[in-house]
This record gives structure tokens, sequence and C-alpha cells, in this order.
């Protein structure tokens, strides 16, 4: 792939949000490849990795004037719907796939070499997103395998994954499944709180452990389901009471209504957004800002939308489609979509 020539950046997007006075907006930067992105994780304003279809995977370490291929040698078939990063140098990658597809890669040197920690062996398998704790402490998520979803543990880096204990996981529903949209559909807080996220089923869930993926309780959500298209895409949470889920229906991209909810309770119950919703399915949310008055920006193919008041009330920030959105502290951000399509976040 070519090293991007200087970014163009193309401003677009202006919202004001509940609360204090803001205005936000996304600039369009150059990532040298036309691939579908679906990962991405920032690390500060000028440090982010951005991964997704064809194997791709992309670094900035100038706040986005400049994106550089990192790609995993023999891994161009892959789709990497995760990405991890500790800083410039240390970064995970998660691909989703049946079988063998689903793998997880670390790189300790800015991507110039992969290692790979992590093959999944069983045919009925199916990694759909990778969160972590710090560097040494990890869980990977996997569809129901025998009506039970899959954990995997590490609690030295990746060098050893270990599969959790099936009796510490509540019974799937029939057809339900998490959704490797943004890598988004399981998080985690703190050092032991986790939660994930799913649809398909008669009713979108909350799965919540706080033993670090051990054991773990189930909760519902009024969020749409009951469709093979419909539940939880993407969850955030900003301390371990407060968090908000997104998704909707990914086929119909421009329906709202209960697309949308927030917990205050750690994810035990879930409220629909009080004020107006997001403007359609959204894929992805992550917290711009924390604190009493907590900014929240979520994205989806049709559209981006931002909360000043913990997720209660949304406003548009603009068309613009994405897939994934990360945030690293004040106001540090990016979003990713289609056909390569990166932009930064700017507000205030």
């Amino acid at each position: 792939m070519p090293r991007p020539p200087v970014v163009a950046l193309v401003v677009f997007g202006l919202s004001a949000f509940v609360g204090p006075p803001c205005r936000a907006q996304w600039s369009v930067q150059e990532s040298g490849t036309k691939a579908r992105l679906r990962g991405l994780s920032v690390v500060d304003h000028e440090v982010a990795w951005a991964t997704g279809a064809k194997g791709t995977v992309i670094v900035t370490t100038d706040g986005g004037t400049t994106w550089r291929a990192r790609p995993v040698p023999g891994a161009g078939d892959l789709d990497f719907r995760d990405v991890h990063a500790v800083d410039d140098r240390s970064a995970y990658l998660l691909s989703i796939g049946e079988g063998d597809k689903s793998r997880i890669y670390k790189t300790n040197d800015g991507g110039g070499t992969w290692v790979l920690q992590h093959t999944n062996r069983d045919p009925k398998g199916f990694l759909d997103a990778i969160a972590f704790w710090d560097p040494e402490h990890s869980l990977a998520l996997g569809d129901p395998v025998e009506g039970r979803y899959t954990i995997l543990t590490t609690d030295d880096g990746g060098l050893t994954w270990t599969k959790g204990n099936a009796e510490g996981m509540p019974p799937a529903l029939t057809n339900e499944g998490a959704f490797a949209a943004s890598g988004t559909c399981l998080v985690t807080e703190g050092g032991k709180n986790a939660w994930f996220g799913t649809g398909g089923g008669k009713t979108a869930r909350v799965f919540r452990s706080v033993d670090r993926g051990r054991t773990w309780t189930v909760h519902e959500t009024p969020l749409r389901a009951a469709t093979p298209t419909s539940g939880i895409f993407s969850l955030a949470f900003r301390d371990s009471d407060h968090g908000v889920v997104v998704g909707g229906t990914y086929d119909q991209a421009n329906r709202g209504g209960r697309v949308a909810a927030t917990t205050k309770d750690g994810g035990k119950s879930w409220t629909l957004a009080d004020g107006p919703e997001p403007g359609g399915f959204r894929s992805a949310v992550a917290f711009v800002e924390r604190g009493n008055h907590a900014r929240l920006v979520a994205v989806g193919p049709s559209g981006s939308d931002i909360s000043g008041d913990d997720g209660r009330i949304w406003k548009p920030l603009g068309t613009m489609g994405f897939h994934a959105v990360s945030f690293r502290g004040t106001n540090a951000g990016w979003a990713v979509g289609e056909d390569g399509r990166i932009a930064k976040y700017t507000g205030r």
C-alpha cells in the first residue's frame, strides 16, 4: 500500500449539545486505503490505529497527517474488526470469521512484525471483539457454541489465552449472538468489570461480569430486537455504574426509535433515551468527556450524533456515515467507515 499523502481536510458536521456550549465537527483525513474500516483504537491526539477488511491495518503517529500501512504477513484475506492500541509500538488485532479465521495478533514494534497469539480451532467458533483492563489483562468474546457465549481471558499480555468455564455463563437465547460491527460490543472498565451486548434474539440483552469474565449475569434492555439484524451493537461505560448502549437494525440504517438506552446501576436496568434519540441505526458509541455532564458520540452508516448529558438527549452531528468511533482523553478521537474513510474529531 502506498504511503498516504499529506492529509487534505474536509470539515463537516456542526452541533450544539445539552450542557455547556460546544461546537463539534469531523475533519476528513486521507487514509491511503479503500478498504472498509471497522476497528479503531485511539491512544492520544497523535496516535491511533485503524483496521478492517482485506487484512488492513493502518496507524498514525502525527495526528492523522499521515496514515501508514502495517500489514500482517499472510493475513490479506482476514477481516480485522477490532484493534486495541497500548501505544505507538504495541497493539493487538482481532480478526473475525468461522473457525481459524478468528485470530488474535500482537505487535511490539509499531506493526513492523506481528505475532499470532491465538487461533480459534473450533469450527463452530466465531470471535467478535477484544477488550482490555490493562496491557496484561484482557478478554475476548465469541458467539455462542452449544448454547453459551465463548469467553477467552489472558493475564499475561496474550501469551496464553484460557477459555472460560461454561457454567459461569448464562445460556444464550435462540438465534442470539453478538454483532462484530465495530469491536465495541464488548467493553471493560476499572480493574474487573466487563459487559457485552447481544441481538438477534427476542430481546436485546447485556451480559455483565464483575470478576474479569469468570462469571456473568444477564439483563434485558428496551432496544429494538426480535430480528436477526437488530439488537445492541455497541456499549460504553464511564464508570462502574453509568453506561450507554446503541444499536437498532443494521439493514435499516435510517430507522430510528429504540436505538439508545442508558443505565445508572452498572447494567442491571436500562432506560430508553428520554429526549431525541440518535437519527438511525448506530454501530458504535464512545465517551468524549467524562464527569457529571458526560459527552458522547454515536456513529452509524447514516450519520453521527452527540449527547452532552450521559446519553439522555441526542442531537445530530453530521450525515457522513461511519462504522466505528474511539476517544482517549478529552476530545482526542477519530471515526472510520466505508472506502477507507477516516475523520478526526474536533470540539470544545
